[in-house]
């Protein structure tokens, strides 16, 4: 799908042709394209659109490069990610013959916002490289919205983790194994963003040696460097946020074998308990001749208070110690 914008009166405007509105085109927006829809634009901008495979690519030299008077940028993006499994994919921004092009096969959240705001406000996007501009601020508010959220869910595990209370201790340590999940599913979101915050320091560091080549504005400068800083801070929250995941899986995991050992040390105590008395009725229980006690009109309760009193005697053994 093509989308392609034109400025008017200092706002977006969704252009109806592509080849007709050809001169007055600042961006055009390409969400998974055909074969034929990339040929197109190769033909009407004279832009090399990018394949899949080669957005994919992992060196730096074949996401931020210079071709043809184009500068081609591509960042790991993510999406869904209000749901449990969020997706990453490449998005590459080529700034070229003051035309911005955009090539995506996924849908991040920025991706829809930016466009209608910049259709209803003038947001002052009114040339290619404002445009890129304003459109990379709108990711990188996305993902400081991500992060956030992400930090309050943390938190929120960090209390089912923590501040169990008598009343709902038993049910929490069943969900154990959903606060794993839970845990394993943050971790998955904060790696995510951490990854695509990487590769935004890179492109705002390649945008700003574009923007000395194309001599951008000295507003549009400022706004390069301050979105490297956002950005960088980002990265240090993203990285803070990963270590305490990494805190609470490892206090999930105390947490696991703290109430398994629990768990033995019961069974344990309970064999120690039971051991004399069992013991004692082993003892009764062998078949010879000569046992003075069998003739005893209270041999059989003598054998039970002994018993009783054998695994009594441990029991508050163990108690006194603090062992129960």
């Amino acid at each position: 799908m093509i989308k392609a914008f034109v400025v008017d009166n200092d706002r977006l405007r969704l252009a109806d042709d592509l080849e007709q509105n050809r001169d007055a085109i600042v961006w055009v927006d390409l969400l998974n394209p055909t074969k034929e829809e990339e040929a197109l634009v190769e033909t009407v901008f004279g832009i090399a659109v990018p394949t899949r495979e080669e957005m994919e690519e992992i060196e730096i030299s074949s996401r931020l490069y210079v071709e043809d008077g184009g500068y081609f940028m591509t960042a790991n993006l993510p999406s869904q990610t209000e749901g449990e499994k969020p997706e990453m994919s490449p998005v590459t921004f080529v700034l070229a013959s003051k035309r911005l092009v955009t090539v995506r096969y996924h849908e991040p959240r920025a991706f829809k916002t930016f466009p209608l705001r910049a259709e209803k406000v003038a947001t002052g996007c009114t040339s290619a490289d404002t445009i890129l501009i304003g459109l990379l601020e709108a990711i990188v508010d996305r993902l400081a919205d991500i992060l956030e959220k992400a930090g309050r869910d943390i938190e929120a595990i960090s209390r089912d983790i923590f501040e169990a209370t008598a009343t709902n201790a038993s049910r929490r340590n069943r969900d154990f194994q959903e606060l794993l999940k839970s845990i394993g599913r943050k971790e998955d979101l904060a790696s995510s963003v951490r990854d695509s915050l990487t590769s935004l320091q890179r492109v705002a560091g390649f945008l700003t040696h574009a923007a000395t080549q194309t001599k951008m504005g000295k507003d549009a400068r400022a706004r390069i460097k301050t979105l490297s800083r956002d950005v960088l801070s980002l990265a240090d929250h993203a990285t803070f946020l990963s270590q305490k995941i990494s805190f609470l899986l490892d206090a999930t995991l105390g947490m696991i074998s703290i109430e398994q050992n629990a768990i033995i040390k019961i069974f344990s105590v309970a064999a120690v308990i039971f051991l004399p008395p069992t013991l004692v009725a082993s003892i009764y229980g062998m078949n010879f001749d000569i046992m003075p006690e069998l003739k005893w009109e209270i041999g059989y309760p003598f054998a039970i208070g002994l018993m009783i009193i054998s695994a009594i005697l441990p029991y508050l053994y163990f108690r006194r110690r603090g062992w129960l």
